[in-house]
């Protein structure tokens, strides 16, 4: 069984699986409505593949898992980018793996937020399912809708814990 220790989450260390969305750490900023306004540009890439796919956006209320967390599967998107962007500054645990057709073990990454982070997976990166830590959270998603397959899943064997 793969045995991980969950990493604070860094946009250098998250950037093989996807984007770190957090406005402390976006260097592309200015002012709009007046000035009233700090618009965080840009924070991450938005990816809709296949045929008659749509950018959907939507919120996922997830309940809290307990540590150490047990990891059976693995899932991944070969049709699009998901974002997961926490509404309330829940802390989430991410346990992702690069895209390609299997999952190397040692390629398998796990990474903790602060609460104010935000994460988006590129397309075809594998992830565990969603892992509130302290209590029920609530989620804004942004992920491609439309038609085609969009969801691999594949075992796995890893156990999760914190510093």
């Amino acid at each position: 069984m793969l045995k991980l220790t969950a990493q604070p989450l860094t946009p250098e260390a998250f950037a093989p699986f996807g984007d770190v969305i957090d406005s402390r750490s976006a260097s592309n900023s200015f002012p709009i409505n007046g000035g009233r306004t700090q618009r965080h540009h840009d924070l991450a890439s938005v990816e809709i593949l296949g045929e008659g796919g749509r950018p959907m956006i939507s919120i996922f209320a997830s309940q809290r898992v307990q540590v150490p967390l047990q990891v059976d599967c693995l899932e991944r998107h070969p049709l699009g980018s998901q974002a997961f962007i926490p509404m309330h500054g829940e802390r989430f645990l991410v346990v992702v793996a690069p895209p390609g057709d299997g999952i190397d073990p040692d390629s398998v990454r796990a990474f903790v937020t602060d609460g104010r982070q935000g994460i988006n997976y590129r397309a075809g990166t594998w992830h565990a399912v969603h892992s509130v830590l302290e209590c029920e959270g609530e989620f804004l998603v942004v992920d491609r809708g439309g038609p085609g397959h969009n969801c691999d899943e594949q075992p796995v064997e890893a156990l999760i814990t914190l510093d």
